[in-house]
């Protein structure tokens, strides 16, 4: 992020590469995909390959400013008001703009992950573009490291059955790992 430092960079760094470096599996070769906001998706974002034909959809403003210098990326940036948090875009503008999306692959960050209570955020309006990416997506990719594992927020945007695979870190409590799987999302380990 051109010598910006990205909101919870430095927490738990090494295990946010690795579970970048894993989520690379899940890029197209070509297509569409969407890049939500937060530190790990934001890890993939400068790790994604320069010379793929790829349509990026987001609504992070870093990323935008990160990715536009690379001649194969058509990136497409999420308009509406923005979150001076997360520098990202929220509220109805993004939401129709969503509705009229369709991507191959939507990579989505969570503040808190867990069975009973799903994915969710502290911010709802966050929760509710969040919803939306999943909604334009074929397949669902979450990255999130295992702290946010049976963490708990206020806005819940999906459950665990809503996203196709789970890319976290080898920290992962083992005993949560047949209740995740359980819900039918891909476990993955970095």
């Amino acid at each position: 992020m051109t010598g910006e430092l990205i909101e919870g960079d430095l927490v738990m760094s090494a295990e946010k590469d690795r579970i970048a470096k894993a989520a690379l599996a899940e890029v197209p070769n070509e297509g569409a995909i969407l890049l939500d906001t937060g530190s790990t998706v934001a890890r993939l974002a400068m790790a994604l390959p320069v010379d793929r034909e790829l349509t990026i959809v987001t609504n992070s403003i870093s990323l935008a400013q990160s990715l536009c210098e690379h001649p194969n990326f058509t990136l497409m940036l999420l308009g509406g008001r923005i979150r001076s948090r997360s520098m990202s875009s929220v509220d109805s503008w993004v939401l129709r703009a969503l509705a009229d999306t369709y991507v191959d692959v939507a990579f989505i960050a969570a503040d808190g992950v867990s069975v009973d209570r799903g994915l969710t955020t502290p911010d709802a309006a966050s929760a509710m573009v969040k919803r939306a990416a999943i909604a334009a997506a074929r397949r669902t990719v979450l990255l999130a490291d295992h702290t946010k594992v049976g963490r708990n927020h206020l806005a819940k945007f999906a459950d665990l059955k809503d996203i196709d695979t789970f890319i976290t870190d080898a920290g992962l409590d083992p005993q949560r790992k047949p209740e995740i799987t359980a819900t039918g999302s891909r476990l993955v380990t970095a």
